[in-house]
């Protein structure tokens, strides 16, 4: 456990996962083992969103992938390169076509005839290198995503962030709209975009607003009324046809992007 510190927060990061972050004796991270998602947060790469309808291939101008769900970033483990009281920094690095054991596939599955089944080892065919740091700020905290790879990759991104509720009414703005929890229920598994957004507050017993660079949208998830997700994103995939989610790609410039998240509490 890695853990930042300062006068009015106390931030704990288990290997890259952020699992708490504490102000005024306010947990404002989902706690595993609460009802609603197994983590506290995530990374979607290089894809955002399912791919079962495309029989788990996604097109790149290498050759074909096999990933599952948000991608392949999440089966990998982060490194700790170092850290002090106000900051960490955690990598990841891929080779190109290694095969990746996939979490979601189960050799006992029994699926109806026409389904998918989960693919057993998912692979990419580009190198990266990922790094997800952590620093303290006055009011909150800051989170740097850094992708390293060749140039023109194709890639999305998105952070997965899960976020503690404890009001029955908690509301989600954004410069264009208010979104209530309800409504994000509503949606389902496919999530609620908010799209064209940099910043996002979400209004509970107390005030939490994500303040984004690179990113272009955010997606809105939960099935349960105890927590939500606010997932700044840098594709919607659900406006495509998961056949066509190389639709969204960006590309990797200059061997190097910079993506950030700004947790103001």
């Amino acid at each position: 456990m890695t853990t930042l510190k300062s006068k009015d927060l106390n931030v704990q990061i288990n290997a890259g996962e952020l699992v708490s972050l504490i102000k005024n004796k306010h947990e404002f991270i989902h706690q595993k083992g609460s009802p609603g998602w197994s983590h506290s947060d995530t990374e979607m790469f290089p894809v955002i969103g399912p791919t079962d309808d495309a029989q788990f291939k996604v097109k790149t101008p290498q050759k074909d992938a096999i990933l599952d769900q948000h991608g392949l970033l999440r089966e990998l483990e982060y490194k700790l390169v170092k850290a002090d009281d106000a900051h960490a920094l955690f990598k990841k690095e891929y080779k190109a076509d290694t095969q990746v054991k996939n979490s979601k596939y189960n050799s006992n599955e029994k699926l109806p005839s026409d389904s998918v089944k989960h693919p057993e080892y998912l692979y990419w065919p580009y190198d990266f290198t990922f790094k997800k740091s952590f620093k303290l700020t006055d009011n909150g905290l800051e989170i740097v995503f850094d992708i390293e790879g060749e140039k023109g990759m194709p890639f999305m991104l998105g952070y997965h962030p899960a976020f503690n509720l404890v009001t029955d009414k908690p509301v989600i703005k954004t410069e264009h709209c208010t979104v209530s929890l309800d409504e994000v229920m509503a949606v389902g598994s496919r999530a609620l975009s908010v799209l064209d957004s940099s910043t996002i507050t979400l209004q509970d017993k107390y005030e939490l607003t994500l303040k984004t660079k690179g990113f272009k949208h955010f997606m809105l998830w939960t099935e349960v009324k105890n927590m939500i997700c606010i997932e700044p994103i840098t594709f919607y995939p659900y406006a495509v046809n998961q056949k066509n989610l190389d639709s969204g790609f960006m590309k990797l410039d200059n061997q190097k992007n910079h993506f950030s998240v700004k947790i103001e509490v």
